[in-house]
């Protein structure tokens, strides 16, 4: 994670990103999935006459893409990262000797 003016952040805590960044991060994917579709609907209309199998998969492409880019910028907000466990355990008690309870009872 990188700041504006270029130094390095380090993430110290379980907590989420912030919600602009978050924002940011999903506006910048869907932006590249409707730039490589819309070069693919250009491609296929390009190479129509030329190449007319490579033009219908970059229409099929043209035509899946806008679906699978609002799927993803709408996927929401990273999940909570997995803090460590807080549990501790009881302590184990040592099991006494079954040998050792007769001979302490003995002794008494």
């Amino acid at each position: 994670m990188a700041k504006r003016d270029g130094t390095e952040v380090f993430r110290i805590t379980g907590a989420r990103q912030g919600l602009a960044d978050d924002v940011r991060g999903r506006q910048r994917r869907y932006v590249i999935s409707m730039t490589v579709r819309t070069l693919s609907v250009i491609a296929a209309a390009v190479l129509w006459n030329v190449e007319r199998h490579v033009a219908i998969v970059a229409l099929a492409l043209g035509i899946l893409l806008p679906y699978v880019a609002v799927v993803i910028a709408n996927a929401g907000r990273e999940s909570t990262p997995s803090l460590p466990s807080t549990f501790v355990p009881p302590p184990t008690r040592p099991a006494l000797d079954p040998g050792n309870l007769r001979n302490s009872s003995d002794q008494s």
